[in-house]
């Protein structure tokens, strides 16, 4: 099994998902797959600054990581893995975020890569996925 199909596999063994880009627009893609992953078991953890404190799939938006992993923090909880829905360009700040708040990987979605961002990741110990549909790896496994 190569790596990235390993952390595929582990990533979605873990229950509890920041989305980062989260729409409230049920027709946008990360609500659609963020939605999918609700209904198959995560706690997902919306992340979207033009959202903040609203809520979205039943959850409250959050306007970044930091933000997020303090209040789970407060309930006994923790951001396992970071599934990301921006482009590429804009993925590294996020990347940084998940390392610093000791998120296990990061996902980003299809179409989305980028390669130093990624290796960044790996370097970090983090589990880490792009250009793949977390939706899509779900309804593989």
């Amino acid at each position: 099994m190569d790596t990235m199909q390993a952390d595929i596999e582990g990533m979605l063994k873990l229950r509890t998902v920041a989305v980062v880009g989260l729409s409230d627009k049920p027709e946008r893609a990360s609500h659609e797959v963020a939605a999918f992953l609700q209904r198959h078991g995560h706690r997902i953890v919306p992340i979207n600054p033009n959202h903040a404190g609203e809520s979205i799939l039943g959850e409250r938006c959050h306007a970044s990581l930091h933000d997020a992993a303090q209040v789970l923090a407060a309930e006994g909880a923790r951001i396992e893995w970071v599934d990301i829905f921006r482009r590429s360009p804009d993925v590294p700040p996020v990347v940084e975020e998940a390392i610093a708040i000791g998120a296990r990987g990061v996902w980003l979605q299809l179409g989305i890569v980028n390669d130093e961002a990624l290796a960044r990741a790996k370097d970090a110990g983090l589990m880490a996925v792009q250009d793949r549909c977390s939706k899509i790896e779900t309804t593989r496994g």
